[in-house]
Parts: C-alpha cells; structure tokens; sequence
C-alpha cells in the first residue's frame, strides 16, 4: 500500500508536468502519459532498491529536458533562487567581498553601505569565528562562507574578527540586509571625450545602473562610449531590448523571436533613450552571450556602431520559466530569436550538450581566436546590413567587424600557476593591507593611482619570495619582456581594487587591453566615416 502511495505521488507531479508544459494533443498526450506512469510504477516496484519519490521525479524531468537542447533545465527551489540572484539585483547577507586565504576568510572589502561597513569592518579584516563556531582551516570553502553569512534580512550573526595592529579579538554582530549586485563593473572616461562602460549581465537593476553610468559620463564631457559586453552571459530579454533602445533611431526592429508554439514577436526601439548619437563601439568576445548578442546585432545589422573583438558564443534561443507546485520551476526554451537583418545566430546543438559547450575549446585549438582567417562561413549564412549593405553572418555567433586576436603569449606558466593557486590575488591582497596607510596617503583616488603607481623591481621580489613560500616558483620557461609587463599590469590593478573597488581594477588592466585601445583608435580617427557608420 505504501508503494501504491508514492508512485501515485509520481504520477500525478509527472502529469502535472505534461499537462502544464506540453502542449495537449489529445490520443498521443493520454497514451504517452500512460507509458510515463506505467515506467514509474514498474521502477517503484520492482528496483533493487528503495527510491525517494521526489528524486526520481526530479530525475526523470532532468533527463527529458537534458534531450531537449543545452538551455532547457530544471531548477530545485534552491536552486532557482541562486540562479535568480544575480539577475535580480540582490541577496540578503551582511555584505562583504572576501577571499579565502590559507583557509581563513579575509575581508577584501565591505560593499559600500551594507550591514559590515555599517558596523565598522574593513579590508583586512580576518573572519576568525561565526556564531561561536570556529571559521578557520580546511573546512572552509566558499559554500561555507555562503550558508553561515548570508540569511534572511533583519536576522543577526555574531562574527569575530582578527585585524592586524590590534591587539586582542574584535567582537561584531552584525543584521544582515538587502546587498545589491550590480551589473555596472566600471564607468570612467577613457579620454576626454570618451565613455566607458563594462555591463556583466542584463539583470533587473541594470538599466538604473547604465542610466547614472552615463548621465555621469555624459557630465564629464563623454561625446563616444565603448559598451564592453566581453563575457557577458546575457539575462533578461526585455533588459537588453531597453538597453539597444538607447542607441537606435525611433521605430528600428532591434529583434524577433518566433517557435512552433509562440508567434512571431517583434521587438522596436522607440524615441526614448540617452544615446541615439555619437559614435558607438561595443566590445564582444566569445564570452559574450544572449542578451549581449541581442544588443550587438542590433547594432551592427542597423550601422549604429562598430563591434571590436572575437565572435560570440551563439546563443541564440529564449527561455521561459514554468513554475512547479513545490516552487522548483523548468526553464524551458520556447523560442529563437533573430537580428533585425533576419540572422539566427544560434550554434548547432545536435549532437548534444557535452559537444556543444566544447565548441569554445575548438575555437582555440583551430585557431579561430588566433586568426580570423580560420572562421569559414557558408554563403548560405550572409545577410547585408541595413543601411549599408555590409557583409554579416549568422549561424553561430555574432563576428566583429574588428578582430582582435586572443594574446595567449604574454600569459606563461609560472603566471597561470600563480593565478590557478590563488598566490598573485593573496599577495595582493596582502600587500595592500600592509601598506594600506601609506598607499592611501600617496594615492587618494584611482586618477591619482593610475598616474603615478608602478610595479617596481623590489616589489617584484617580493612577488617572487611570496610566491616561493607557497611553493610556486618559476619552471624553466623563459619570462619575456611581454609576459612580464602583463604580469605586473595585473598585479597593479589587484593593488588598485584592494585600494579602491573593483572598477578601479577595471579601469587599470584596462589600458593594456588590445581591444580597448582598438576601440579608443577607431573613436578617434576617420574609421566610422570611411564605413559610412551613422552616428
């Protein structure tokens, strides 16, 4: 009787779920709907062993979606309230950035205005104990952080902090609150005349952070803006549709999007928006996807600006969220979206999810982010821009009109080595909290910063020595002049964010960024008006 009672459990969620999500056709559905209860019942009453009825339910909707195609996905209660958090703008924790150092937590910095800043913790600062409990040593791992810091706002958690130059523990309890994420890394001038901003994702708060990005540009003189969308995973639809709407002309299609269940829905700009003039150069990589290549391909089938870098991912389908009794939902792909020049740029996924995410590796050892010369695109792909008539390709992806190669001779080894282990962020880190005082004094702002602070020789040393205790020292590969001067232009911007905040370090590593420079060459000269590009 009580297998009758579980499977029966299965059954009606699973037929909740077909009812819901799948179209009702009426013989096929019942007698599909037959053959999914009578497996479910075979399996509860006949398996080796004892199942949990919400795990195998769950299983059974992981692996019908899983041959569906790459971005059809079910999502736990928990699960989705993660997924969501950073496209809502927010989570509820007390509100610091940290790293884990030599298993102990090391505030890197309090977000301005949070609940931590509020009660007085700084950079340095290390997290010895929470809520009584011991928060040092091999136990610590992000996971641990997370489920002991963040919690429902207004709740309170006691922290211990150990803070260098003081003697003794600092006890703290802290409330923890509402901590905004945003999506807006970094917006500073890049010359006098030109803006730039760095977009991470489309999320619910972005177009409040692009509009006092730019007003706030725009106030210092910003004529041109580089939008960099490099590895930016996309998000919300209707987020990218506002966010092309500021560049194009009244009544401009920016995109559609059409499936076998959903009707073609066509989306246009309208008069609203901050920068329908001015010249316009967006930064895309093969990181850049969704949303970012909704807005770049609006862009460039309308002649509105100039993209700068390497092709993009190719993701080119929408999802919609369909909710479930137990508040776990099925993000289930609905419907392709297309440029205004009619491009699908979705990258095939037909031989399934494994090959279709090693499409990035293939990239790099065909060499198509070495060499443009290595992408072939079929006839049967180009369109023509809008205005211009320029050749553009769909079917994968949307590709620059300016490629930059990846440099992957300036990164060497002993830098991958110190990256991957965490040694050149830790130094960083603690570089800056020995020197905090006097780099403050010497520095008082990012300007200040960028002018005047170098990477010297006896830092380096020091790099050197640091990274030799942690047992990373350099193999018999050459350092070149080039894998050097990357290594302390790194370096420089984790001093800077440490210092400062994270578009600080943005704003650093920036100016040896090969394409960011493309972008300020092609905003100054005649390159727009030679490709008759409106602006």
């Amino acid at each position: 009787m009580k297998c009758f009672i579980i499977s029966r459990t299965i059954i009606l969620t699973a037929a909740f779920l077909l009812s819901t999500v799948l179209p009702v056709y009426s013989q096929v559905s019942q007698a599909q709907m037959e053959k999914l209860q009578r497996a479910l019942q075979f399996i509860e009453f006949a398996y080796i062993e004892k199942l949990e009825d919400e795990k195998l339910v769950e299983d059974a909707i992981r692996g019908m979606l899983s041959e569906l195609d790459p971005h059809s996905v079910y999502l736990s209660a928990d699960e989705l309230r993660r997924a969501n958090e950073p496209l809502e703008g927010s989570f509820e924790g007390i509100g610091i950035q940290f790293n884990l150092i030599n298993d102990t937590i090391v505030v890197v910095s309090p977000i301005p205005g949070g609940p931590s800043e509020k009660v007085g913790l700084r950079p340095g600062d290390k997290i010895v104990r929470i809520d009584g409990e011991t928060a040092y040593g091999s136990k610590i791992n992000n996971q641990y952080v997370q489920d002991r810091l963040r919690g429902e706002r207004g709740s309170k958690v006691d922290v211990v902090i150990y803070r260098a130059g003081v003697a003794g523990l600092l006890d703290f309890t802290i409330t923890r609150d509402r901590i905004p994420i945003n999506s807006v890394d970094a917006a500073f001038m890049a010359t006098p005349e030109i803006g730039y901003i760095k977009l991470n994702r489309f999320a619910r708060t972005t177009m409040r952070e692009y509009r006092e990005a730019s007003q706030n540009l725009a106030d210092q003189g910003m004529k041109h803006l580089i939008l960099d969308l490099n590895y930016n995973s996309g998000g919300y639809l209707d987020v990218a549709i506002d966010l092309t709407d500021q560049f194009l002309e009244r009544d401009q299609m920016i995109v559609y999007t059409e499936g076998h269940a959903t009707p073609r829905q066509e989306f246009k700009s309208t008069f609203r928006g901050n920068f329908k003039n001015g010249k316009l150069v967006v930064l895309i990589n093969e990181g850049s996807a969704s949303a970012s290549e909704i807005l770049a391909g609006a862009i460039q089938d309308w002649d509105r600006g100039l993209l700068v870098g390497r092709r993009s991912f190719g993701k080119g389908l929408v999802q919609r969220p369909f909710e479930l009794p137990d508040g776990s939902a099925i993000r289930l792909t609905t419907a392709q979206y297309h440029t205004p020049t009619g491009r699908s740029i979705q990258k095939p996924y037909d031989e399934g999810t494994e090959e279709y995410y090693k499409d990035l590796s293939e990239r790099l050892s065909s060499g198509e982010l070495i060499s443009p010369e290595n992408i072939a695109f079929p006839d049967s792909l180009k369109h023509f821009t809008l205005h211009n008539k320029r050749v553009v390709y769909g079917g994968g992806g949307i590709m620059p009109d300016f490629f930059i190669p990846l440099d992957t001779n300036r990164v060497s080894d002993f830098y991958s080595r110190l990256l991957r282990r965490g040694t050149l962020n830790n130094f960083g880190i603690e570089y800056t909290n020995r020197n905090r005082i006097a780099l403050s004094d010497a520095y008082p702002d990012i300007q200040v910063f960028l002018e005047h602070f170098r990477i010297d020789q006896a830092l380096m040393d020091e790099l050197y020595a640091y990274a030799k205790e942690q047992g990373v020292t350099p193999g018999d590969e050459e350092q070149t002049e080039d894998t050097i001067l990357y290594m302390k232009n790194q370096l420089r911007g984790l001093i800077a964010r440490n210092l400062f905040d994270f578009a600080a370090y943005t704003q650093v590593v920036m100016q040896a960024d090969e394409a960011f420079r493309e972008a300020i060459r092609i905003l100054e000269d005649d390159t727009f008006d030679d490709l008759s590009i409106r602006h």
